[in-house]
């Protein structure tokens, strides 16, 4: 068990903030290296931390450490078991995370919240709509992701359409060069680079180019960006550049976007059987049945540590 107590005045509140209780438990999760503290709270409105709370939390070095904070609330209606709330670790409040729910469905199991046995399902309300993991017997977690997004306009991107109203491989100049996007939404906004090679791919990601395109303005909500290589027909590398935490690990919803794109943009002919996505992390599964079809993500979650934070000083 770890109790931890911030630095005083690291963690500002608001008169509106809501109560905190003395202790609060969380616990640790890991997807391929993309971490999240864990925590439930009552209300299913209020996560029991403010935004800023949870980005000190965050904080390397500081507080715990991780890309998130990942909050399980009761249900709002009999189609959900859970409401899922997510922070970033800058303090900002994205619609999904492909890697977190993951560890969230796994931390579902491990707190006995499921039914008895594996596999478990568990039904998602997100700030992406309904969400559908399952814990295998292997304890990998597969997950429904739903339905890509493909129209620009409701990415969003301004970038103009180059295939129906999908934007594919469409030019954005940043720092003087010129980079082919494709445009996915998984509930959240992705923009999907390819190259040819893994050392051209690592050498404008290393550039800086990635930060850039996240906040260029054709994403009026900026947008998760994926540096792409094909490496076989079956088999793709990533690079991420998170919204709101910057480079990480792994980002399941990224890989999810870029196999779509992939298929999209003729970089790989089909992913309706499976193919592996290899990110800095390790490696994920993605299924996509095709245009008018879901992705399914499958991959592992696992448990760091559990404790508490004391929070009589916050």
């Amino acid at each position: 068990m770890l109790g931890f107590a911030p630095p005083p005045g690291l963690l500002p509140r608001s008169p509106r903030s809501p109560p905190l209780p003395a202790s609060l438990p969380i616990s640790k999760y890991h997807g391929l290296g993309n971490d999240f503290i864990l925590a439930t709270g009552a209300d299913p409105t209020h996560p029991p931390l403010t935004c800023a709370q949870s980005a000190a939390l965050c904080r390397r070095g500081f507080g715990v450490g991780g890309d998130g904070v990942i909050f399980l609330l009761p249900a709002t209606g009999p189609d959900y078991d859970f409401t899922c709330v997510i922070h970033n670790a800058d303090g900002t409040v994205p619609e999904m995370c492909g890697n977190g729910i993951r560890t969230l469905a796994q931390y579902v199991v491990d707190q006995g919240l499921a039914p008895e046995g594996l596999p478990a399902r568990m039904r998602f309300l997100t700030g992406a709509g309904l969400i559908v993991p399952t814990v295998n017997a292997d304890r990998s977690v597969e997950v429904d992701m739903g339905f890509p997004v493909l129209a620009g306009k409701e990415v969003p991107s301004t970038l103009e359409p180059t295939r129906g109203e999908a934007v594919v491989r469409r030019s954005v100049e940043v720092g003087g060069k010129d980079y082919e996007m494709t445009c996915v939404s998984m509930g959240n906004p992705h923009g999907v680079v390819f190259f040819d090679t893994p050392e051209e791919l690592d050498a404008a990601f290393d550039s800086g180019a990635a930060s850039a395109l996240e906040c260029h303005p054709s994403f009026p909500n900026n947008a998760n960006i994926e540096f792409v290589a094909r490496l076989s027909d079956t088999h793709l590398k990533m690079r991420v550049f998170e919204r709101g935490a910057g480079p990480t690990l792994a980002c399941g919803t990224g890989a999810c976007a870029l196999t779509v794109a992939a298929v999209l943009a003729g970089v790989i002919p089909t992913a309706d059987k499976g193919i592996t996505v290899t990110l800095p992390g390790g490696d994920l599964n993605i299924r996509w049945e095709g245009e008018g079809g879901k992705v399914w993500m499958t991959g592992p979650a696992v448990k760091v540590m559990e404790g508490f934070i004391e929070t009589d000083d916050w």
